[in-house]
């Protein structure tokens, strides 16, 4: 990922909002205006997050790291856009992301990232404790949680454990680096770490049954309340004006799932990054014993059901970087669909359609094969994984309707968005702006530039194409999926 630093023609004292994304690829910036223009935008990858090598299923990264991409990228999008229309901020970042501080707000250790898997066995023991509210909720208490991880620490970092004053989510961190304030969450961010999204607490049973002090987790807010402002350190480091108000962000996933536009019960929003997450509108609560899903909350009351795979956009990183995707992406649409079946888990562990933290990804394909093919069959193989969760989804009682709006760094590519449709034989509706960072800005906008966070959607967020099946090749990718979930059974994935 490149540095990217992109301004329109708009006039610097302009009313405007910025939203801050962090994922682990890099750091994304955009300062949007009421209408929904971008204004500014500024992208930073990610550098010195290489640690040593860790075990199988650990994933870590220096949150320092973080903040250094975020900074330059504020910076820079800051003085693009100028600062005197700046009226709020908002931030996103990974979902059951763990980051012990100190009272300071410095990191204690890596933080342990989303798609780490060591704390399987903490998670029986959480679920165990927590079965109340787990049955309460409908979901399983799982190893991708912030909690069992909280747990995993006390139990083989003691020395970790004692010196924390709090436990953050990734977005948390960022938030104290934006206002100097350490221990502000979101009710997004707070799920996996046990926190009540119907009674909006903390349960005593987490420090009763886990003796995890409840002094030591965040205060929670409503996404898009206004929790705190800008400190003066901050704003030194990133142009962004003392005393600006910062509002209470979400997961990425939430974030992406509100710059999509869906609003209505039976819409669904897949966002296609390094992992693929799908989030819906359910006006009721929805229950999964099996835990492959889970409810968050919309702020505004509605549920928002939905779970995150382990594949993804990942795969691309690791087998395709510094390749001409775009001439890749022409080539795999015309050769697709293909006769083999892939898998594209990059790392161990598989949270959706199906939980097994053992699941290894695989490949059908011939030894070496030509890398257009391997491209085409790894669009194909995440297509597939995108097509299962909708019809787990269906099963559990949740309407899928006729389109899936698309967001993530995956629904730029034209090709690929017509191979998602064509192996799900459903429309993808791409909004204007696809990524987590704009729904942080509608979040940041919600009591600032418009009355309510119902109110900043319709008026901020643009559809920008509509990708319909092919006619005539239904019967080809209904060849290829039931290829896949054989071969899937065959390896014992689901």
């Amino acid at each position: 990922m490149s540095d990217r630093v992109t301004r329109s023609g708009a006039s610097a004292g302009d009313p405007c909002v910025l939203g801050l994304d962090v994922g682990t690829g890099g750091a994304r910036v955009l300062v949007v205006d009421a209408a929904g223009r971008v204004r500014a935008a500024a992208t930073r990858p990610l550098e010195g997050v290489e640690g040593p090598a860790l075990p199988p299923g650990w994933s870590e990264q220096d949150p320092e790291a973080w903040w250094a991409a975020a900074r330059a990228c504020l910076r820079e999008a800051v003085a693009a856009a100028g600062p005197a229309g700046i009226r709020a901020v908002a931030a996103t970042s990974t979902s059951g992301t763990v980051v012990p501080v100190d009272g300071a707000g410095r990191p204690l250790r890596p933080a342990i990232l989303y798609n780490d898997t060591r704390a399987v066995e903490e998670a029986a023991r959480v679920q165990e404790a927590g079965a109340e509210l787990a049955d309460k909720l409908g979901y399983a208490f799982q190893a991708s949680f912030a909690l069992p991880r909280i747990l995993w620490v006390r139990e083989h970092e003691p020395q970790v454990f004692e010196r924390a004053a709090c436990f953050l989510h990734a977005a948390d961190f960022l938030v104290a680096r934006l206002t100097g304030e350490v221990g502000l969450s979101d009710f997004s961010n707070a799920l996996k770490t046990g926190y009540d999204l119907a009674d909006l607490r903390w349960g005593e049973w987490i420090e009763e049954r886990l003796g995890l002090p409840l002094a030591r987790l965040p205060r929670v807010f409503l996404p898009g309340e206004p929790i705190a402002a800008i400190s003066a350190k901050a704003a030194e480091e990133t142009g962004l004006p003392a005393g600006t108000p910062v509002a209470a962000g979400a997961t990425d996933g939430t974030a992406a799932f509100l710059a999509s536009g869906a609003t209505a019960p039976g819409d669904w929003n897949a966002t296609l990054g390094t992992t693929l997450v799908v989030r819906g509108v359910s006006p009721r609560l929805v229950r999964d014993p099996a835990g492959r899903i889970y409810c968050h909350r919309h702020p505004e009351g509605a549920w928002l059901p939905g779970g995150a795979s382990s594949t993804g956009g990942e795969w691309l990183d690791r087998r395709f970087a510094g390749t001409d995707w775009p001439a890749l992406d022409r080539r795999a649409l015309q050769i697709s669909p293909t006769t083999s079946a892939v898998y594209p888990l990059v790392r161990r562990g598989e949270r959706l359609p199906f939980v097994n933290p053992d699941a290894e990804g695989f490949s059908e394909l011939r030894a070496q094969p030509a890398p257009d093919l391997l491209y085409a069959a790894h669009l194909e193989g995440t297509a597939c994984v995108e097509r299962w969760i909708f019809e787990v989804m269906e099963s559990l009682g949740m309407p899928v309707g006729e389109c899936v709006y698309a967001t993530g760094g995956g629904a730029r590519s034209r090709e690929w968005l017509q191979i998602r449709a064509d192996v799900m034989g459903r429309a993808l509706l791409r909004p204007a702006v696809v990524e987590a960072a704009f729904g942080a800005a509608l979040l940041a906008a919600a009591r600032t530039l418009h009355g309510s966070l119902s109110e900043a959607v319709p008026a901020m967020v643009r559809a920008d194409c509509r990708v319909e099946p092919r006619p005539g090749m239904r019967g080809r990718y209904e060849a290829l999926y039931a290829g896949f979930r054989e071969a899937c059974a065959r390896k014992g994935l689901g």
